[in-house]
């Protein structure tokens, strides 16, 4: 599996992402935001947890304008797999690529901490290594992470199994629990919670391996 690794002013989980695709057998590039292209063969954008851009206007806003956008919708458009993370959730909604928006946390406090999630569909390569129904434990650390949508919206995603992870005792006021959705393909993915950083025992959490071994193991095959 070929990933591109997305790097914006601000990222900070960018080389977590890439040490846990390159750990499940992944050939990562870091991709610069300003670059228009994504490298020759991905299979896979990746784009990272962190503050691009400061958090300036709304989370992800800039960064979700940047020159690499336009290539990455392009790819997404296409049927290409992209999986954003915490500050990527962000980006990816503020690209229009999943539905909804991320608001301030429902108590207005930073969260950082390890969190159940269940996992509510095996039916996308992003989850199909756990199972449906599954539980696993990831960390998370965000500020603006309150998941919400109109009711037509939350209805569509819900009815379509297209919630991926749920949180067991929600921590910031999202919608139905909400903790990650997935496009209407079931390629694209967004999630509050850091698989990525629970993904290697020196870590104390390796649920989220599974993710990532999954993910690398799906484009062997094909």
């Amino acid at each position: 599996m070929r990933a591109a690794v997305l790097v914006f002013p601000g990222s900070n989980c960018d080389r977590d992402l890439a040490v846990a695709l390159r750990g499940a057998g992944a050939e990562v590039t870091m991709v610069w935001h300003k670059d228009t292209a994504l490298p020759q063969g991905t299979d896979l954008v990746a784009i990272p947890g962190g503050f691009s851009f400061g958090d300036y206007l709304r989370c992800g806003a800039i960064a979700a304008r940047a020159p690499i956008f336009d290539a990455v919708r392009r790819f997404a458009e296409g049927g290409g797999h992209v999986i954003g993370i915490c500050n990527g959730f962000q980006v990816l909604l503020e690209a229009g690529l999943l539905p909804g928006a991320l608001m301030r946390n429902a108590g207005l406090k930073f969260i950082c901490k390890p969190l159940a999630l269940t996992v509510e569909t095996a039916e996308s390569v992003y989850t199909a290594a756990y199972g449906a129904g599954a539980q696993v434990v990831f960390p998370v650390a965000h500020h603006d992470g309150n998941y919400q949508a109109d009711a037509e919206t939350l209805a569509r995603i819900e009815g379509e199994g297209r919630v991926a992870f749920r949180y067991v005792d929600t921590p910031n006021g999202s919608a139905n629990g909400i903790a990650g959705i997935l496009s209407a393909n079931r390629r694209v993915l967004g999630l509050m919670p850091h698989p990525e950083r629970a993904a290697d025992p020196a870590q104390g959490m390796t649920d989220g391996s599974a993710l990532f071994r999954a993910l690398a193991g799906a484009f062997e095959t094909a």
